[in-house]
Parts: C-alpha cells; structure tokens; sequence
C-alpha cells in the first residue's frame, strides 16, 4: 500500500486514475450485461449445453464432454457476472460519495447513464462552458479514484 504515514485519505496515482477511467467508461456496457444476464441467465445455460462453442473448449482436444464443457462455461459467465457486479458496485458508492453537485451530475450523465463526451457537453453547454465540463469530469474521475483507493479497490482488484 503507497500511504505515507499520518495520511488520512490517500492520493490515487496517475496509474489508479486512468484505470478508473477505463472501468468507468464500461459501466454502462457492464451494468447492460448483468441486466441480460440476470433475465437470461437460464437461457444461456441451454443455450451453453446445446451450443457448439461447448463442443471443444480446448481446440486440442480429439473428444471433448460437452456437459463438463457447459457447467466451465456457465462457471466462467457467473464469474463474469460476479466480477461485473463487485466492479459496478464499487464505483456506484464511491460516485455517491461525491460531495460537488454539479461534478456529480456531469459524472452522473456521463459514465452512470452512459453518455458520450459530446452528448455530455451538448447537454451541459447551456450552464456551463466546455472547459468547466471538461474539469468537472476530471474532477469526478479523480474524487472517484481517490475513493475506490480508500475502499482498498485497487490493491484487491491486483491480488486477483
């Protein structure tokens, strides 16, 4: 852990910034595939079971049991679904720990409901310039590092 000592409420590094970044960015895409998972999840069990890709997971193998072949399947998308899950819960809480109304919505727009840049800035032009939109995302990306790092995100996140 990068703390010194005596500190309170540790610094994200650049490194932690831009994977918040990243994880940010597919929020809206993992929050979509836990949806489809969760309604369908039964269906893509049958579908695993009856499917090629189960057939052969391992191209090298001459015979392969395409029941054994499903539940890894199934195990690997509940994984999936659970990793998803740990990751979209982690930055929904450190989000709702932004203190700055007008950063928290601008995240809000952007990465929570999925927006792109430019919608975002389109939506938020009439109130606020382009480069005070731009620093209040940055802002929100960082206040956001900052806590998924007092969470322990990060050090959990490389242990895996």
């Amino acid at each position: 852990m990068a703390w010194e000592q005596g500190e309170l409420f540790p610094k994200a590094t650049e490194e932690e910034i831009q994977r918040t970044k990243f994880m940010l960015g597919k929020y809206k895409e993992m929050t979509m595939l836990m949806q489809d998972f969760e309604r369908f999840e039964e269906d893509l069990k049958q579908v695993a079971v009856d499917g090629e890709v189960t057939r052969r997971i391992d191209q090298e193998d001459l015979y392969a049991d395409k029941t054994a072949n499903a539940a890894i399947l199934i195990e690997k998308q509940r994984w999936v679904y659970k990793q998803y899950h740990l990751y979209t819960h982690q930055m929904r809480r450190a989000w709702s720990l932004i203190l700055d109304e007008d950063v928290k919505r601008v995240i809000e727009y952007r990465y929570i409901q999925g927006f792109s840049y430019k919608e975002t800035l389109l939506f938020f032009r009439r109130g606020l310039s382009e480069s005070t939109i731009r620093r209040k995302i940055l802002e929100g990306v960082e206040c956001i590092s900052n806590t998924l790092k007092l969470m322990v995100f990060f050090e959990n996140e490389t242990k895996k």
